[in-house]
């Protein structure tokens, strides 16, 4: 069975190896974005298979979120599986950072990192749960238990998301939807290939014993593995995929 799965921000990065992974497990795919429509067209037209396409919402929109959810179920013709992947990441130290800029800043964060991720699974659930069951997965990061020191609301915002996480995976299991989380470190991807090019590379690195940090698509690999069903009794784990970089008890 061709499974209908949704992936929120997958127009690059983390969400488009997401996108991939399952479409070459042979599942049809809905690319969310919010901005990049080109961008998640071409990611969309670039995967094995067919029956793949594109929705768009700015995640801190409920309403979108909702009209973008639907609108993947329908034309998917079911819903199995939502990733909650789209999120922001915005500098704002606590000691060199306006209250204006502080406050538009955690506003922006949790709306989007949270409530998006939030809303999207309470609009998914019903579709979950007339395909039978289903799973959602969030991806999370590290910096929920190591902390975010320049971007606070970040690192709230997936301690958060990985909370919700698991009061979710108790909520639903009576429906057959399993929840889980992934939570990588530093990844290899556009959006940090600045940092990694940059002076600071090098150290970024070192903070994993492989001397490196992941790629795109090992993330996707545990978003997978979480989805399936034979994942089912994990419900309500989270999988660090730091690369050791940061270990938690």
């Amino acid at each position: 069975m061709r499974r209908g799965v949704l992936v929120t921000g997958a127009s690059r990065g983390i969400g488009r190896a997401v996108a991939e992974a399952f479409a070459e497990a042979g599942d049809r795919v809905a690319v969310h974005c919010k901005r990049s429509v080109r961008e998640a067209g071409e990611v969309a037209a670039s995967l094995p298979g067919d029956g793949h396409l594109t929705v768009r919402a700015d995640m801190a929109d409920a309403d979108a979120v909702r009209r973008a959810v639907d609108e993947a179920a329908e034309r998917l013709g079911r819903l199995d599986v939502l990733v909650n992947n789209a999120g922001v990441f915005l500098a704002h130290p606590p000691l060199t950072t306006s209250y204006e800029q502080w406050q538009a800043t955690w506003s922006e964060t949790l709306a989007t990192n949270l409530t998006g991720a939030a809303n999207a699974t309470f609009c998914a659930v019903p579709h979950l749960v007339a395909a039978g069951g289903g799973a959602v997965v969030n991806v999370s990061s590290r910096g929920a238990f190591r902390g975010e020191p320049d971007c606070p609301a970040y690192g709230a915002s997936k301690a958060a998301l990985n909370a919700f996480g698991q009061s979710m995976a108790v909520a639903l299991a009576p429906r057959n939807i399993r929840v889980g989380t992934v939570a990588p470190g530093f990844v290899e991807t556009d959006m940090a290939r600045s940092v990694l090019d940059g002076p600071d590379g090098d150290a970024v690195r070192r903070q994993s014993p492989f001397g490196r940090v992941a790629r795109a698509a090992e993330v996707a690999a545990a978003v997978l593995w979480l989805a399936s069903r034979e994942a089912a009794f994990a419900s309500g784990t989270i999988i660090d995929v730091n690369g050791a970089s940061y270990l938690r008890s």
